[in-house]
């Protein structure tokens, strides 16, 4: 079954609007694993405007499933990874000022930064994922420079799919495809919901995890969050 690991950056957010500590973002971490999550994820970004680099030091003393930090690979990323050695550090290559994700690494233009960023991280015992466009040729150059896993940049399926969804799938099956055969474990993130997730899920049999926050955490407003957990969740049993 592939691995649900839930992105609490808009907890976060939302904490950080009012000041002071409601919501709990530990709390929320550690109630998203009691209800059922397979693994936490924060992206940290320079601005702290929302999951604070404090944050991320708490967590990784508490957060007892798989812990993912995204982020760009600065000094201060690099620093935090070292500091808390969590299970996987997932490489995106976002400018500072960037709202969200939006689109993935080139592989071969940044082979020689990625090659060196990768073979540190994993002498920390860190795994490495590297978020990357539905490209065979992206996730060919990720196997290259050391990463051990990918992970695909799903906003353009999520988008497609509301046309389309056979042809949204068919660059990150091909894609997926040419991850399992470089021996690259296969992540998927961004814009992913309860109306898209499964027919994703069901076409990438090697899929290992999905990262999922803005979606899930808009859901749980309706739906409560361990109902919302449940309900993607069950998205991914086949």
């Amino acid at each position: 079954m592939t691995r649900l690991s839930v992105n609490i950056n808009k907890i976060a957010t939302l904490r950080n609007a009012r000041g002071g500590n409601n919501p709990d973002v530990l709390k929320t971490a550690l109630d998203c694993e009691r209800f059922g999550a397979q693994g936490i994820t924060v992206h940290p970004r320079p601005d702290e405007r929302h999951i604070r680099y404090a944050d991320v030091t708490t967590l990784k003393d508490h957060v007892t499933t798989e812990f993912n930090i995204e982020g760009y690979p600065d000094e201060r990323y690099m620093k935090l990874v070292r500091e808390t050695k969590p299970a996987q550090a997932t490489l995106v290559p976002d400018a500072p000022d960037a709202i969200t994700s939006n689109a993935g690494w080139d592989t071969l233009r940044n082979a020689s930064l990625l090659t060196e960023i990768i073979a540190e991280l994993k002498s920390q015992g860190v795994r490495v994922s590297v978020f990357v466009d539905p490209s065979p040729k992206m996730v060919e150059g990720a196997a290259r420079v050391g990463a051990d896993r990918v992970e695909l940049y799903t906003e353009p399926y999520a988008h497609e799919y509301k046309v389309n969804r056979d042809v949204a799938i068919k660059p990150y099956v091909e894609s997926g495809r040419v991850a399992h055969e470089a021996g690259l474990g296969l992540n998927a993130g961004h814009d992913l919901d309860l109306d898209n997730l499964r027919f994703l899920a069901q076409n990438l049999p090697h899929l290992d995890e999905v990262s999922i926050g803005h979606a899930l955490i808009c859901d749980a407003l309706y739906f409560g969050l361990e109902n919302t957990i449940q309900l993607y969740l069950k998205q991914l049993k086949m």
